[in-house]
C-alpha cells in the first residue's frame, strides 16, 4: 500500500526509522532527508534529499520526522499539504507556534497524524495501566514519577555538547526531551489540570538548556473521587539511570520499572514486593510495534495511539511548567 516512504533526518533515531522501515517494506522506495551533504550513504536508503522541494517532487505517501523539533512543523505541514501520512518523533514541536494548523490541515486531509511517544508500545507500560484500571490497589492517594540519566553516558560516539539534547536551538532540555514522562502520565491518569514546578540549571554540564525540573502535578478530578496529586522529577544528572512510576493506594502500591521491565506490587499485608509482570525486550521493539501501528492506521485498521491532540496536549504542560518555574513555582493551570 505503503511505496514511497520519506525519513527527514538521518541522526540516530533517523537510522533507526530507516532500519525498521526497510524491514516492514522492502520493496518501498525509502529515500532520506538530509540537511546537508555528507559521505554517509544512509545504507537501506534508495537514495538522498538535501532540498525540501526535491523531496516533495519525490512524492512520499508517508514520512517520519526525525529532526530537531524546533524544524517539525515547517516541513510537516508542507508534506500535510500534499496528502502524505507523517509520524513525527516526539515531541510535537519545541512551543505550540503552528501546531494547531497542522493539527486541522492533517484531518483536513483525511491523512494520519501520530505523534512518536514510543513508551506507549511498552507491554510493562501498558500492564501497569491495565493492573491499576482493574483495582488492584484500591483508589489512588499519590503518584511518584522519576527519569534521569547522566547526559554524558547517553549516546555512544558523540561528545554529549554536540547532541540535540544539550543545544536549546535544537529543542534539548529534560522538558522536551523526556516529555514521555508527561505524555505516559496523562494516557494512565487523565488529562493534567495544573503544575507547580521550579528549574534547575544546576550541574557543571556544558548545555544551554535547563538539566532538572522538579514539579507537582494536579491532574483533573474524575467522578465524586478526589483529584490525584502526583510528583515529577527529570534530570540529566544522575549517574544511576532511573525511569520508572509508583502509585501509592489504599489496599497497595504498585511500581512500574522501565529499565528492568517490570512491574511490582506490595499490598496491603504484604512483607515484600512482588513482581508480577516482567518482559525485557530488544530496544528497538517498541519502535517495529509503533510503526506496525502507524501503518495500520493509514489502512485505516486502527486510531492513533498518540494523536496530535496528544502531542499538543504535552506541550501545552510543558509551557505551564516554563511559567510556573519563572514564577518560583507558583500552581499555573494547563491550556
Amino acid at each position: 500500500m505503503i511505496g514511497r516512504v520519506l525519513i527527514v533526518g538521518h541522526g540516530s533515531i533517523g537510522k533507526r526509522h530507516l532500519k525498521i522501515v526497510r524491514e516492514r517494506l522492502p520493496s518501498a522506495d525509502i529515500r532520506v532527508l538530509r540537511h546537508r551533504q555528507s559521505e554517509d550513504t544512509a545504507e537501506g536508503a534508495n537514495g538522498c534529499f538535501y532540498d525540501l522541494n526535491a523531496a516533495l517532487n519525490f512524492g512520499p505517501q508517508a514520512a517520519i520526522l526525525a529532526n530537531p523539533s524546533p524544524l517539525h512543523i515547517p516541513i510537516a505541514s508542507k508534506l500535510s499539504a500534499a496528502n502524505c501520512h507523517l509520524l513525527i518523533e516526539k515531541p510535537l514541536s519545541d512551543n505550540l507556534n503552528g501546531v494547531d494548523a497542522l493539527i486541522e490541515q492533517s484531518h483536513e486531509q483525511g491523512s494520519v497524524l501520530l505523534v512518536g511517544y514510543n513508551l506507549r508500545y511498552l507491554e510493562s507500560l501498558e500492564f501497569f495501566r491495565n493492573t491499576l484500571n482493574e483495582g488492584r490497589i484500591g483508589q489512588v492517594i499519590s503518584v511518584r514519577c522519576d527519569v534521569g540519566q547522566y547526559l554524558p553516558s547517553w549516546r555512544e560516539g558523540k561528545h554529549y555538547t554536540q547532541t540535540v539534547s544539550a543545544k536549546k536551538e535544537l529543542g534539548g532540555g529534560v522538558l522536551l526531551e523526556l516529555s514521555h514522562e508527561f505524555d505516559y502520565l496523562r494516557w494512565v491518569f487523565g488529562d493534567i489540570e495544573w503544575v507547580n514546578a521550579w528549574i534547575s540549571p544546576k550541574s557543571s554540564l556544558r548545555i544551554d538548556v535547563e538539566d532538572t525540573v522538579h514539579s507537582i502535578i494536579g491532574f483533573m478530578p474524575k467522578g465524586n473521587t478526589a483529584a490525584i496529586v502526583g510528583t515529577l522529577s527529570l534530570d540529566f544528572v544522575r549517574h544511576d539511570a532511573v525511569r520508572q512510576c509508583t502509585i501509592i493506594g489504599e489496599n497497595g502500591t504498585l511500581k512500574w520499572d522501565a529499565i528492568s521491565g517490570t512491574v511490582s506490587v506490595f499490598e496491603l499485608g504484604d512483607t515484600a514486593w512482588k513482581v508480577i509482570f516482567e518482559q525485557r525486550l530488544d530496544p528497538n521493539e517498541t519502535y517495529r510495534r509503533q510503526w506496525d501501528h502507524f501503518l495500520q492506521c493509514i489502512e485505516g485498521k486502527s486510531k492513533p495511539k498518540v494523536s496530535g491532540w496528544d502531542g499538543r496536549a504535552v506541550l501545552s504542560i510543558i509551557e505551564a511548567v516554563r511559567t510556573s518555574a519563572q514564577s518560583d513555582g507558583t500552581r499555573t493551570f494547563v491550556t
